[in-house]
């Protein structure tokens, strides 16, 4: 089935044409620890003045995957990639993690059904709403 969903299918990582598109246009400029491969257009510029950036997410494409500082490189907020700058997260930012949701690491506040079932209290000035 290698070659029937390099084809057809996106979610498991790049298409058939991504592969070709990045193999003739693209230049390599780095690699995260999730081990998704960062891109940069070879030669010109792209619609809106500056080349083309992409990545080659490994394994399912999904965006929650790219850790902050590729996604400041990716939207051009930063012009060095991380792998160039010696990138150092600040004592302040958490270590990147992707989106949990609809797994059994999702965030779940108290109250949520989902949460063991318990029902939160509700605050002391509440005042249900009754109809007259």
């Amino acid at each position: 089935m290698g070659i029937f969903a390099d084809i057809f299918t996106w979610w498991n990582g790049a298409t058939l044409s991504t592969k070709l598109y990045t193999k003739r246009r693209g230049r390599l400029v780095g690699q995260d620890e999730r081990g998704n491969k960062y891109y940069e257009q070879k030669k010109g510029v792209g619609p809106h003045g500056h080349p083309r950036r992409w990545v080659i997410y490994n394994g399912e494409a999904e965006a929650s995957k790219v850790p902050g500082a590729w996604h400041g490189w990716l939207h051009h907020t930063v012009e060095a990639p991380p792998t160039a700058e010696n990138y150092q997260a600040r004592g302040w930012q958490k270590p990147h993690q992707e989106n949990m949701t609809g797994t059994p690491m999702a965030y779940r506040p108290a109250g949520s059904t989902l949460n063991s079932g318990k029902k939160a209290k509700p605050a002391a000035d509440y005042q249900p709403w009754r109809a007259e």
